[in-house]
């Protein structure tokens, strides 16, 4: 074990944190904020908003841009974060709810890492606290036995707790939090203590509501969650913006060539998946059949990255419609029967008659033969 830890410390991670992969941006908003900040907080609600939206600060040092998309969206959840209520970024699948949820934990609380992951089966100790059964049947029940969630650290030491796939946890599961958001207290009835949440501490939920199997919010739950509904990019450029960026950012992780040499391509991934999801062509004039899937921002990024993969390692380097092809037909067509045929439809009548997508065409028919 101590060799597996000495091997991994000092590797280089696939994806950092944000607060590591981002600190350099979030220690010059630290160095130049000079606005009041909630407590604990490392960062004031300006700053935040500002490390989200990206801006250039007064010694000329930029920000980027982690979240592209309407500004009062971001203000309002922060606001939120700055109230004793708690957040929740609904959205449909692939809108940057974690992305988004991960980059707000790292402004305020500098860790992002207080997670608890929702699943179907998501126990009730993932959330409020379980037990070292060694300690506890060596020494009975007591502090030393008890293992605290990321929810009750989050209380404790006042920092940013996120909850992915809320919707997904056993709707008993989740009302465990209806306590704690309400009374700001998890009861610890087997040592008959409580913890309670020092000032800082804050929950960021995220949910949709797209996908099948999830549980509904109880009423009461939902009476104690700010909802902020995280949109899919208003235009086609707004997209492509953000594919490119992420895109950019994780082919330099893997050493892939950069997404600018891929414009084009990812232009047309996006245009594809834009027009199957509106039911209608970006000029207005052809109605389109969608198909079962979401065709999600994010899935517009793995398809890119994919082909950028296949670009480098068994191309030129330089991102082609052959690249691509394969990555779209994957994510158009989820469901083989209904799914390929409206994208046979979309192929024929709308792609293969738009100008300069020959090559695009081709390489699609080729794959879908």
């Amino acid at each position: 074990m101590p060799a597996y830890v000495e091997q991994t410390s000092g590797a280089e991670v696939l994806r950092p944190h944000a607060e590591h992969a981002f600190a350099a941006e979030l220690a010059a908003l630290a160095a130049q904020d000079d606005r009041p900040r909630p407590d604990r907080w490392k960062l004031s609600p300006w700053a935040v908003a500002t490390y989200l939206l990206g801006g250039t600060l007064p010694d000329g040092t930029v920000i980027t841009p982690k979240y592209v998309g309407p500004r009062r969206i971001v203000e309002v959840a922060v606001t939120t974060l700055a109230t004793d209520r708690a957040l929740l970024l609904l959205g449909l699948p692939g809108t940057a709810k974690t992305w988004v949820s991960e980059h707000l934990a790292a402004a305020v609380s500098g860790d992002s890492t207080l997670l608890v992951q929702g699943t179907a089966g998501t126990p009730e100790e993932a959330i409020r606290y379980g037990w070292n059964y060694a300690q506890l049947l060596a020494h009975g029940p007591g502090r030393d036995a008890l293992v605290p969630s990321p929810v009750m650290r989050g209380m404790a030491e006042g920092m940013t707790v996120r909850v992915e796939e809320l919707t997904r946890i056993p709707a008993d599961v989740q009302d465990t939090l209806i306590t704690i958001l309400s009374e700001k207290t998890l009861p610890i009835p087997e040592l008959g203590e409580e913890v309670q949440a020092v000032r800082g501490f804050n929950l960021i939920a995220t949910a949709n509501d797209r996908d099948r199997g999830v549980n509904d919010l109880s009423s009461a739950l939902r009476r104690r969650l700010n909802t902020v509904v995280l949109p899919l990019p208003e235009s086609a450029e707004a997209e492509i913006d953000i594919v490119t960026r992420r895109v950019d950012q994780i082919g330099r992780s893997l050493d892939l060539p950069s997404a600018p040499d891929g414009t084009d391509e990812i232009r047309r991934v996006v245009t594809v998946f834009r027009e199957l999801r509106d039911g209608l062509t970006g000029d207005g004039r052809t109605k389109v059949k969608s198909p079962s899937g979401t065709l999600s921002t994010a899935e517009a990024i793995s398809v890119v990255t994919g082909g950028l993969a296949l670009s480098a390692h068994f191309g030129d380097g330089v991102l082609r419609p052959g690249d691509v092809a394969a990555g779209v037909l994957g994510a158009v067509v989820r469901d083989p029967g209904t799914d390929r045929v409206v994208w046979q439809e979309y192929l024929e009548t709308v792609v293969r008659e738009r100008d300069g997508w020959q090559d695009f065409y081709r390489a699609c028919r080729e794959v879908s033969a």
